[in-house]
């Protein structure tokens, strides 16, 4: 008996039609593409190299089709990247983005390296599989980066020589005003005494020795004040005693002069160093204003906790709490931006909570100089 075999079905002029448009469609979005778009067979040959891919490398199709892919590649990252492909091939995943740990460069055919980021993905076709790579330049993004890298570093170093400038300056202010306006106010005052003794001695009318004490008790207010603008700009606690008197000073100064009752818990004789003791002073400083503007407390509490490898700032007050913070989208506060930049300049962070209970807590860690960054790890580690 003879056997008969079924031919295969023969596409009709319609699906064939269809088949073809498709083609044609895909093949001019291809063509078309922003993005260079480069096709490899199972041994990593060029099938299939688009316009854009012939402008980015410098090499016409009909040159790259058949050529390794691993020409248009720096031969320091080859052999890596080949293996990458094998993985990539038997994964069974259909697309990846590629260079997610690290920067992808290219070569051009003059030589020439470039930055790219790349996908890749894989298809199965009657011949084996095929590897599709769209890749882009991103030169101009990285010189970009690079340039916005290197001005936010030189702001950054500006900045750190205007807060030493202005705290340079503010101390030499403090020191004259205290030296020597302090010293002639002083030597006014003592004339003026000499002088309403003489006018007294003299009998004089009792109206001038009234103007002599009243001009008497101008100095007085006077010297006060000049005291007080000198202990503003650099409290000089700050420079023979260290950082906590400075604080406590502060905290006394400030409920004195607003009636909000501030509590400092710190051991006396904690020492940051130089750079640190005016850093924290001008951050809790900024922070009590802050409490002031915004706050409506009753109470603040600042704290300062060294740790293994860091200290802990913290400034806590009973007020309105986040409400009187800017929201999303207002303008921050610049007394905020200013704590910030103190704290970069300690190599510190700072976060900002709801306190317990009611009220808000501003915090401020930096590393104690000269410790192992990670001690405190180390530490918990240990007691886990």
């Amino acid at each position: 008996m003879a056997t008969h075999q079924t031919a295969p079905p023969i596409p009709d002029g319609h699906d064939l039609a269809h088949t073809q448009a498709s083609e044609a469609r895909l093949a001019g979005i291809i063509r078309s593409s922003m993005e260079a778009i480069i096709t490899v067979d199972e041994n990593q040959r060029v099938v299939l190299f688009n316009p854009m891919a012939e402008r980015l490398f410098g090499c016409a199709a009909a040159e790259a089709i058949g050529r390794p892919l691993a020409d248009f590649i720096p031969a320091r990252f080859r052999e890596a990247h080949e293996a990458h492909v094998r993985r990539f091939g038997v994964t069974g995943v259909t697309e990846r983005q590629m260079g997610l740990q690290r920067v992808l460069h290219a070569l051009r055919r003059d030589g020439t390296e470039f930055p790219i980021e790349a996908s890749i993905s894989q298809t199965q076709d009657g011949h084996g599989k095929l590897f599709t790579v769209i890749l882009r330049d991103t030169t101009e993004r990285v010189r970009a980066e690079a340039a916005m890298r290197q001005s936010r570093e030189e702001l950054q170093q500006l900045s750190d020589r205007v807060q030493a400038s202005r705290e340079e300056e503010r101390r030499r202010i403090a020191r004259e005003l205290h030296d020597d306006l302090g010293q002639r106010l002083s030597a006014l005052k003592m004339d003026l005494a000499i002088l309403a003794g003489d006018l007294r001695e003299a009998g004089v009318a009792q109206g001038l020795l009234d103007q002599a004490a009243a001009m008497h008790l101008v100095i007085d207010e006077t010297v006060a004040s000049v005291r007080r603008i000198a202990a503003d700009l650099r409290p000089a606690l700050l420079d023979e005693l260290g950082l906590i008197p400075a604080i406590e000073w502060l905290a006394k100064e400030f409920s004195a002069r607003y009636g909000i009752a501030v509590a400092v818990h710190a051991a006396e004789e904690e020492d940051v160093g130089e750079r640190a003791a005016t850093a924290v002073f001008r951050i809790v400083q900024e922070a009590l204003s802050n409490v002031v503007q915004h706050a409506a407390a009753s109470r603040v509490d600042i704290e300062l906790v060294r740790h293994p490898a860091h200290y802990e700032l913290a400034v806590r007050d009973n007020g309105r709490g986040a409400a009187s913070r800017p929201a999303r989208g207002q303008r921050i506060s610049l007394g905020l931006v200013g704590i910030r930049e103190r704290a970069r300049l300690l190599a510190g962070t700072v976060s900002t909570t709801p306190a317990e209970g009611a009220g808000f807590c501003l915090t401020v860690c930096f590393p104690v100089p000269g410790t192992d960054p990670d001690a405190d790890k180390t530490s918990a580690e240990g007691l886990a």
